[in-house]
């Protein structure tokens, strides 16, 4: 007689809606103890939502989901976590000031008599930790520890809760190689006591390693399920974009003639670049290549007046437009999209409307006044033009990292610059939404715009570049053009130090 086998977690046609927008249409999934669930989509396919509402963070509009075969609704993230189940975020969220054990148990220290027990508490910290294989005493400090080891007290916080199912959102995206490895041993081990696991990332070949079945999400919808996690990437990924991939990236245009933006031996104060120089043709994607500090992105917000500039120049047009602040820079008609989407491009708790409006008051205001109608009409442009999956009331907070760099675009592109500057412009972005990225690239090229490229992704830097400017060290070691760039001519010249 076979024993039938029981899922733990049951969605059944979840759907959900913010305000009048419907962004869940009907999601169906389950987990199994003891097995590694990779739900996977683009930005903006609803994973994150989903994962919300199985942590109590949103509240489904419709659907009906079970837990341990009974009826399941958490309102609110605690009510989840008393459940067993724990959403373990990609930012980390440790105080760095307390110790190991004071972070697994913060909140709830095991006490005796009204007084905290320490002892107690270091004990059960430690047996916590010693079951993800990490040996370090739970009495030291979380400041100083390896990105990875913080990511496993994460894990041992939701354990000491006696987590029997774990949501595991971009776990190694602040990860090296060796690091991920020991995430993933450490996966193994949760998966031998019976925990389980929804898996979230875009780096698609680790979930090949990780995932015992995948699951795929595209615009709201669940539109795939493969029984096992040994499925070739590229069907991976057609299923997540709904299309076949013939060509990654689009066709670029030849430049003008007219030099756009030059700049002549640019030098920072801190030594972080010296003497950089460059020109960038109207109409021309400039790429920029190297290894991490080589001083990339100090150089490229010091040209947008970001940060300081010891000596050099740089002209717009042949006009010197050196730039002492930001302000004077955007004037100017260079804009930057920065590398720190969220800390630097937007205001997440505001609106996209107010995110949009915030760069163009002088555009949107009339006789000094500004109406919201106006705010609204114009971010409404906006939107629809680099097609932002949203609502102009949304705050910036609830959307993909992909819209939210649609929305950083747009707010600049209104203001029509003459040079664009990105910066990491798809770090944290599937698949599908970098096609749509390098699609508004080409276009501001297409227009005539100048536009500049940072990118740490070696295969986005060759594939959407005319030329390729490689920095190492702070100093500019060779420009390539597209015919004789390639991974290996282009890592010769980011690793020519001295």
């Amino acid at each position: 007689m076979t024993i039938e086998r029981k899922p733990i977690l049951t969605l059944q046609n979840i759907c959900k809606s913010f305000g009048q927008t419907e962004v869940l249409h009907g999601i169906d999934l389950e987990v199994y103890s003891g097995e590694v669930v990779a739900l996977l989509g683009e930005n903006g396919a609803g994973k994150s939502t989903t994962s919300n509402i199985i942590a109590g963070g949103f509240h489904q509009s419709s659907g009906d989901m079970t837990w341990l075969g009974e009826s399941y609704s958490p309102n609110s993230p605690r009510e989840a976590i008393n459940s067993g189940l724990v959403l373990i975020h990609q930012e980390l969220r440790l105080l760095e000031h307390l110790s190991i054990a004071e972070n697994v148990f913060i909140g709830r220290w095991p006490s005796k008599l009204g007084m905290i027990s320490r002892k107690e508490m270091e004990a059960r910290a430690q047996a916590q930790i010693k079951r993800l294989g990490l040996n370090i005493p739970a009495s030291s400090l979380v400041r100083g520890l390896s990105t990875a080891n913080q990511q496993l007290i994460e894990i041992a916080k939701a354990l000491a809760l006696d987590a029997k199912l774990l949501i595991l959102d971009e776990p190694t995206a602040a990860l090296g190689g060796a690091e991920t490895e020991l995430l993933f041993e450490q996966i193994k081990r949760l998966k031998e006591d019976g925990v389980g696991i929804i898996y979230i990332s875009h780096r698609l070949e680790e979930i090949r390693k990780v995932a015992d079945r995948l699951v795929v999400m595209r615009d709201g919808n669940t539109v795939e399920k493969f029984d096992s996690g040994d499925v070739p990437v590229r069907t991976i990924v057609e299923s997540m974009v709904g299309r076949d991939l013939n060509q990654m990236f689009p066709l670029i245009p030849v430049p003008k003639e007219e030099t756009g933006i030059e700049v002549k031996h640019l030098s920072s104060p801190n030594g972080a670049f010296q003497d950089i120089n460059f020109s960038v043709k109207k109409g021309e994607i400039f790429g920029i290549a190297g290894l991490i500090g080589a001083g990339r992105t100090e150089m490229v917000r010091a040209i947008t007046g970001a940060d300081p500039i010891a000596t050099g120049q740089v002209f717009l047009n042949g006009k010197d437009v050196t730039p002492k602040t930001p302000t004077r820079s955007i004037e100017n008609g260079v804009v930057l999209v920065p590398e720190d989407r969220k800390l630097q491009g937007l205001v997440l708790d505001h609106s996209i409307e107010d995110n949009i409006a915030y760069a163009n008051l002088s555009t949107i205001s009339k006789l000094g006044f500004i109406s919201p109608s106006r705010i609204k009409d114009y971010a409404k442009t906006a939107i629809e033009r680099f097609g932002v999956k949203g609502v102009g009331g949304q705050n910036a907070d609830e959307m993909s990292g992909g819209n939210q760099q649609k929305v950083i675009l747009a707010k600049w592109l209104a203001k029509d610059p003459k040079v664009v500057v990105l910066d990491e412009p798809t770090r944290g972005i599937d698949v599908g939404a970098r096609s749509s990225i390098y699609e508004i690239i080409v276009e501001l090229a297409n227009k005539g715009i100048a536009v500049i490229v940072v990118s740490s992704d070696l295969e986005e830097v060759l594939g959407i570049s005319n030329r390729i400017m490689v920095m190492a060290e702070g100093k500019m070691t060779g420009i390539l053009d597209r015919q004789n760039a390639n991974d290996v001519s282009v890592m010769e010249l980011a690793t020519a130090f001295g």
